[in-house]
């Protein structure tokens, strides 16, 4: 951060836009520690912002004459393309940050963009199934229920699948089970999950160490179901291995593995999306169900439960009490349905 102040501070060589959107977006790997996904999405919206200034204002724009009212023409740009007001608000987050950096390096003076209204989103509460729901797919998960799940022609023929690698192309219900084991049983997000190596399950103490957002780690209680899911899979994943050739990660390495064991054998990501959807569909869940549902479903089932809301924001890793009493509107929506469903006055 001090190098892109010394540049642009005192009548030196004024930093390019392209220089400043890397120095930031160096700063929030080296500094913040933010994940690689976090990455490209803000060099997305950043690099996108700073093609649009340097068409609309020269290549040589200096980042000093920049107004709010460019960045205003630029969300109308987004919304012309036919982005929606979430894409938009994202795009605008990232900018104002970036330019929150550069006014702190002494780049700008002031940040132009919190002259710039966020754009207002419809209020989103994402279904979550039921714990009946939930409780049957995780019971036909077990070895002696477990029910193969739809695999496609180019998953079967060891094809690549579109963006991604075949990671469905065998089925692994006890890998499956701990999968969801792992997102519902302990409300981790998915990037966290595949972040888990072998060394990550603290058995003496029930838990799990994971690395959230920011590198921030953190110890999630680990359920006894969990805890059963993940000692049925060790035996499958040493022996996978053992067959792969790469024994030496048996007792070390990622404990998701895909299915093929390529590579590092880490399992994605966006294979395990690809994983929850069609164990999701199989078993009869609603088709939007995704990684993050699950996750979700933990929040919400435990304040049904009782559970206190701060200890549900440690559970779940978030920094700020606010993010997690989405939940309880969750909740009072259902209260609300009951109410109206149920009460003679009511109807």
């Amino acid at each position: 951060m001090s190098s892109a102040g010394e540049e642009g501070g005192g009548g030196g060589v004024k930093p390019s836009l392209r220089e400043l959107s890397d120095g930031y977006l160096a700063m929030l790997r080296d500094e913040r520690g933010a994940s690689e996904h976090t990455l490209r999405a803000y060099a997305r919206e950043v690099r996108g912002f700073a093609a649009f200034l340097e068409e609309l204002l020269g290549e040589s724009v200096d980042v000093r004459a920049i107004e709010h009212t460019h960045i205003r023409a630029y969300l109308g740009v987004l919304y012309e393309k036919g982005l929606t007001k979430a894409s938009a608000a994202r795009a605008l987050a990232a900018v104002r940050s970036w330019f929150k950096w550069m006014a702190k390096a002494g780049v700008v003076e002031a940040n132009p963009a919190v002259l710039v209204s966020t754009p207002k989103l419809p209020k989103h509460l994402p279904r979550v199934p039921g714990v009946e729901e939930l409780n049957r797919v995780m019971n036909s998960l077990c070895s002696k229920n477990a029910v193969e799940t739809p695999i496609s022609k180019s998953e079967r023929s060891g094809a690549p699948v579109r963006g991604g690698s075949s990671d469905r192309s065998e089925v692994w219900p006890e890998r499956d089970r701990v999968i969801f084991e792992l997102l519902y049983g302990c409300g981790i997000r998915n990037s966290e999950l595949c972040g888990l190596d072998l060394s990550s399950i603290a058995w003496g103490d029930d838990a799990i160490r994971v690395f959230g957002k920011g590198k921030k780690e953190r110890l999630v209680p680990l359920g006894d179901e969990a805890a059963a899911a993940i000692r049925a899979y060790l035996p499958q994943r040493a022996a996978k291995l053992e067959a792969a050739g790469k024994g030496k990660l048996v007792h070390d390495g990622a404990l998701l593995m895909n299915a093929r064991m390529r590579g590092t054998c880490r399992l994605t990501t966006r294979s395990v999306g690809r994983i929850v959807k069609a164990v999701a569909l199989s078993r009869g869940l609603a088709a939007d169900v995704n990684p993050h549902t699950l996750r979700h479903a933990f929040g919400t089932h435990m304040l049904e439960e009782g559970a206190d809301l701060r200890a549900i924001q440690e559970m779940l890793g978030h920094e700020r009490l606010s993010t997690t009493q989405r939940y309880t509107q969750l909740t009072v929506g259902q209260v609300q349905r009951v109410y109206e469903e149920t009460h003679p006055r009511a109807r």
